[in-house]
């Protein structure tokens, strides 16, 4: 059983930055899509970042176009972990961040869609003010 610890959010000030990591452990086969989605109060989650990597290399990334040029997804191999680096963080970044998990999956169309992905983190609060 897959499971996803997440860690690293916390409270900045606009135009700062923060990393997160997704600690992933339980897969039982080589090729999987990770993803990062978060969700702001009174409103729907929605997909930040993608990664899908198979044999332990990186195919490709996808970054949502509200991300893109601030927050890079990578894999950190040697502690089985995907990252999330956000720069020049903005207060409407702020929102409960999860890390998401589908072994077999190759992020395709729907990789910013919540029901690509079947097994969820506990998700880490970022919050960034003005």
């Amino acid at each position: 059983q897959v499971q996803l610890v997440e860690s690293g959010g916390g409270s900045v000030q606009a135009g700062r930055s923060l990393r997160l990591s997704c600690a992933a452990s339980g897969y039982t086969i080589s090729r999987k899509c990770i993803g990062w989605f978060r969700q702001a109060p009174g409103k729907e989650r929605e997909g930040v970042a993608a990664i899908y990597l198979s044999d332990g290399r990186t195919y490709y990334t996808l970054h949502a176009d509200s991300v893109k040029g601030r927050f890079t997804i990578s894999q950190d191999n040697a502690k089985n972990t995907v990252s999330l680096q956000m720069n020049s963080l903005k207060p409407e970044d702020t929102a409960m961040y999860y890390c998401a998990a589908n072994p077999g999956y190759s992020c395709g169309a729907y990789w910013d869609h919540e029901t690509s992905f079947g097994s969820w983190g506990q998700g880490t609060q970022v919050t960034v003010s003005s």
